[in-house]
């Protein structure tokens, strides 16, 4: 039973919270509501991000909203037996008030400020918290104004290049062509990493708001986005949202009765980590195998079809909404140096607390490992930190208090790329998380270049053969020059960035790299 004056349950319809019962949580909620006639309005909501408390269930109360979690389906039946609608703040689940939860209270959230506050699909919660006034302020204004704002704001790449939003545009826009194209890179892969997913799962209009006002900043008709093909809920909720957008007329012909027009069509990607390369994800938006394109020419003089074309991932359009309602000056006053506004830092592998953390760029790394994370999950000592997905260095403790931002880690041979980061105590092995890094590359290489399609191949052959003591000192010194050829001629970051992890891992774990007894033994039976 529902009614005008109920009260409000939000649960949360995410791929996380729904992997850890959250539909079956909301059905059991149903049934008991209905059973014994309790007048309840139920919404589903995006995730907050606080994945350790998922499913998480939040009540609209005078205050504010409270949350309970995690309401396992188990505990469903005592929680509805509480009333915990009337915010039982005795019950062992009540968390307070959502926003009062440290872990989010201490976030700097801009680009996924509506994400797990409004229902994802619903057009009328979007533009209760200013969701399109950033597409109705470009529609005022010049193309070379809206450019002029994203340079202004300081805005750079959030998918790992970090290359100036602003100029990419301005490229397009000074491009003359009959057709030009806006690509979103929406195929997620890092490993680790969930922020694109969570924003089109939870607050779709802001990609698709973003991408609109990427199109009028440079004269682009058309829009893709590659989609990443394991996102399947991503993809029903960007559908319903493209629909629902399009009759509402913030996309389509004759935007707001403008006169300008834009549509957006959705492609999946085949599972090829490569295509999240720009120039390989052409490839295949075109129909071809997804392989790496020589550059010049840029993307952005001749991309799609060869047509001039913007490729930014998810965050990075995402973000445009609110750059273009709140003002330039607004977003880049968060920040640091040549770092401005905000980067949403995913929290992964062992750590108590993980989940989405927005923070502006400056915070050292240590911050989000112990303030935010909360230390290790096993309570052993934290020994080494990747950043910045698989391709990212292996950092050590000396390394944890360095800035988050992109200069800083470029100084230690580190990249922050999408936000990933991924945790491991001192039970791991190093050595076997290099030898995984070459791996990973000879799996998704797309073949074209040598470097990359052999150099890793060999690359993990040598490692196995350091790891297991044969001829460690001339093997390890071959493994240097590898790296070295890598990451000077390979055609692409795939390969370019292939040897960071490895690298770091010899140089700041080297004892890893020392043959153990059993791998001695194992190493003279194969002979």
């Amino acid at each position: 039973m529902t009614s005008d004056t109920a009260p409000i349950l939000f649960i949360p319809r995410d791929t996380t919270a729904l992997s850890l019962g959250a539909d079956q949580v909301a059905e059991q909620v149903q049934k008991i509501t209905k059973k014994k006639n309790i007048a309840l309005n139920i919404v589903r909501n995006g995730s907050r991000g606080l994945y350790w408390l998922e499913p998480m269930i939040e009540i609209e109360t005078d205050r504010g909203r409270v949350a309970y979690g995690p309401v396992s389906v188990e505990k469903v039946e005592e929680f509805m037996a509480a009333e915990c609608w009337n915010e039982n703040s005795q019950h062992p689940l009540y968390l307070g008030l959502t926003e009062d939860i440290a872990f989010l209270k201490n976030q700097q959230r801009l680009t996924f400020n509506r994400v797990g506050i409004i229902q994802p699909t619903n057009i009328k919660d979007y533009c209760e918290y200013d969701g399109f006034a950033g597409l109705t302020k470009a529609l005022k204004i010049s193309a070379e104004e809206i450019v002029g704002n994203i340079k202004s704001s300081g805005l750079r790449g959030r998918g790992g290049a970090a290359f100036p939003t602003g100029i990419k545009w301005q490229t397009v826009l000074d491009t003359a062509a009959d057709q030009k194209y806006i690509v979103c890179n929406a195929d997620e892969g890092d490993s680790g990493t969930y922020a694109d997913r969570m924003i089109m799962e939870s607050d779709p209009y802001s990609l698709i708001g973003g991408m609109t006002i990427a199109a009028l900043a440079v004269g682009a008709s058309i829009g893709y986005i590659y989609l990443r093909e394991e996102y399947r809920l991503a993809l029903q909720v960007l559908n319903q949202a493209i629909a629902t957008a399009e009759q509402n007329g913030y996309l389509g012909n004759n935007i707001l009765a403008s006169g300008k027009s834009f549509t957006i069509e959705i492609r999946l990607g085949a599972g090829a980590y490569i295509c999240g390369e720009e120039t390989a994800l052409l490839e295949s938006l075109e129909g071809k195998r997804g392989m790496v394109r020589a550059k010049p020419p840029l993307p952005a003089i001749s991309g799609l079809f060869g047509k001039p074309t913007v490729i930014n991932n998810v965050i990075s359009l995402a973000t445009v909404p609110i750059i273009m309602c709140k003002g330039a000056d607004y977003y880049k006053d968060y920040g640091m140096g040549r770092s401005r506004g905000t980067l949403p830092f995913q929290l992964a592998g062992n750590l108590k607390y993980t989940g989405l953390v927005e923070l502006a760029f400056g915070p050292p790394l240590s911050t989000l490992l112990n303030e935010f994370g909360g230390g290790t999950r096993t309570g052993r000592p934290m020994k080494s930190v990747q950043v910045g997905g698989p391709l990212g260095t292996y950092l050590p403790i000396q390394h944890w208090d360095v800035p988050l931002d992109y200069e800083s880690f470029s100084d230690i041979n580190a990249v922050l790329g999408h936000g990933g980061i991924v945790v491991f105590d001192d039970t791991v092995d190093m050595s076997e998380q290099a030898q995984f890094a070459m791996e990973f590359c000879a799996i998704e290489s797309c073949g074209k270049c040598t470097p990359c399609r052999i150099g890793s191949t060999r690359g993990s052959e040598i490692i196995e053969k350091i790891r297991v003591g044969q001829e460690a000192e001339h093997n390890q010194q071959l493994l240097e020059d590898l790296c070295d050829t890598m990451i000077n001629s390979s055609l692409c970051a795939m390969g370019g960035m292939t040897p960071f992890p490895v690298i770091s891992a010899l140089r700041y774990f080297p004892e890893d790299f020392n043959a153990s007894d059993e791998h001695s033994t194992h190493s003279s039976s194969k002979s």
